[in-house]
């Protein structure tokens, strides 16, 4: 591992059978909610390094919840398991029978992390939520937040209610790895002025392995405020899914009579999504000289912009990055048509020829015959 790797200490704590590694193998292992089934339970701890945005690592703690492990992390292994910690992330079952006992080591986690790491940032997610009746959910999860606040002073906690089986899960990890992230602020300011220049409604920036979302700008409200996780979710199985036919997913593109949207790689290290619903890029055929031309300034400004915002990324990434690979499909943007591609497809093999039964062979042969013989 490079020698100016950025660290990051992230421990993933909570009772035995909470869903901690069921979902770190989701996030980071590219796992698929039904084949967590089979996860055996952690033994003791778990050390994992995952590089994230390039020079960025999270050294991640998967911390067995067995009773007899929780009481040796805090007398035995006190100093090594909560010194230099970024983050602890504390995994609530929300249907678990033994509440007070969870309550109890929780709290004992935050007394060692004031001790050793006073200054890591402190998550709970309150987890299998899916197991709650929707119209209950709600209401359970402000009373457990609310108790967990109350407990975790004077560290200040943040909850999140999740479940492996919908975008919850990402829009929790999402949150948590971009209190991780170094400079994020000019990168969302980067991301402001990209989006402003090309007048795009959106532009997201996800992590290309996990593809949580790393930053995101809107020039106005949307409805739907879980839109971000339910694309990382969508875009996460549909790669599994290329994977599986030995493909590889590269890039995609949507568009109707409302909106554009492309999914494509902009680093080594992450994905840009672009959204627009500019009503001018779709013009007709006597207007398509004007196309041309505004569409040769609008790629000459993407391209700037994107340089732009690549040599705040690069310092983020210690791998060298290629331009011709981010900026490859920005000029066909403005295309006024209605598809939606993909292009992993473009790397599989074409489907066999339809197969003739032998019955309709022989069928064809006999008339084939009866026609020859009334010809002569």
């Amino acid at each position: 591992m490079s020698s100016t790797a950025m660290k990051k200490k992230v421990l993933l704590m909570g009772k035995s059978g909470s869903g901690k590694t069921s979902m770190r193998s989701i996030i980071f292992a590219n796992y698929i909610a039904r084949d967590t089934r089979r996860l055996g339970a952690t033994i003791d701890v778990e050390h994992s390094h995952v590089r994230f945005l390039g020079n960025l690592v999270l050294n991640l703690w998967d911390c067995g919840g067995q009773d007899t492990f929780m009481e040796n992390y805090f007398t035995s292994q006190r100093d090594n398991i909560f010194r230099n910690v970024e983050v602890l992330i504390y995994v609530f079952d929300v249907e678990s029978r033994e509440l007070e006992k969870d309550m109890h080591y929780y709290q004992s986690c935050l007394e060692a992390i004031l001790q050793n790491s006073p200054d890591a940032k402190v998550f709970c997610l309150v987890h299998k939520m899916d197991l709650v009746q929707e119209d209950q959910r709600d209401l359970i999860f402000k009373e457990r937040e609310e108790d967990l606040k109350r407990l975790s002073r004077p560290l200040a906690c943040t909850c999140f209610r999740t479940s492996i089986w919908d975008e919850t899960l990402y829009k929790a990890w999402s949150s948590i790895v971009y209190q991780l992230i170094p400079n994020v602020q000019q990168l969302e300011t980067n991301l402001r002025n990209f989006a402003q220049i090309i007048e795009a409604d959106e532009v997201l920036l996800f992590e290309r392995a996990t593809f949580l979302v790393i930053s995101h700008y809107q020039c106005k409200e949307q409805r739907d405020a879980h839109r971000f996780e339910k694309i990382s979710n969508i875009i996460k199985q549909f790669k599994l899914s290329c994977s599986k036919l030995a493909a590889s997913f590269q890039s995609m593109e949507v568009r109707n009579s409302n909106f554009a949207a492309f999914i494509d790689v902009f680093t080594s290290n992450t994905y840009v999504m672009v959204i627009m619903s500019d009503p001018s890029i779709r013009k007709c055929p006597t207007e398509q000289k004007h196309i041309h031309t505004g569409r040769t300034a609008l790629i000459t400004t993407r391209l700037f912009v994107c340089f732009f915002l690549f040599q705040h990324l690069q310092q983020l990434s210690s791998t060298s990055v290629m331009l011709g690979n981010t900026l490859r499909s920005w000029s066909g943007w403005t295309a006024p048509s209605t598809a939606c591609t993909c292009e992993c497809a473009s790397s599989l093999p074409p489907p066999p020829p339809p197969r003739i039964p032998p019955s309709a062979n022989q069928s064809t042969a006999r008339r084939r015959h009866v026609a020859d013989s009334q010809l002569q």
